[in-house]
């Protein structure tokens, strides 16, 4: 779920504190979901709230992503400013779905 962000310099408390009520509750503007490219070897993600430094956590969404996970062939090969890049097996499955929030 995402996150209620107030206009920057913004003086209504009410929205300060429903945002921070927001955060602590867990919801993130910092979450997405995205599907491995079929016949490919890797597949590049594009976020906002990506940067260097940052650790994208994926979680399967699907079986197929699940066994992707159980064979060991799937890693975060590279992270910058706005993307981050997962290594997989390359095959024809279009349905390696998860579900990913990007931390730091």
């Amino acid at each position: 779920m995402t996150a209620y962000v107030p206009p920057l310099g913004s003086t209504d408390f009410k929205q300060i504190i429903r945002s921070l009520m927001q955060l602590a509750s867990g919801r993130s503007n910092a979450t997405g979901i995205v599907t491995l490219a079929a016949n490919a070897s890797t597949t590049t993600v594009s976020d906002r709230n990506c940067a260097v430094g940052s650790a994208p956590l994926l979680v399967p969404a699907t079986a197929h992503a699940a066994a992707e996970d159980g064979n060991g062939t799937r890693f975060v090969s590279s992270v910058s400013n706005g993307v981050f890049v997962i290594t997989h097996a390359n095959n024809a499955q279009t349905d390696r779905t998860y579900l990913y929030a990007i931390v730091g």
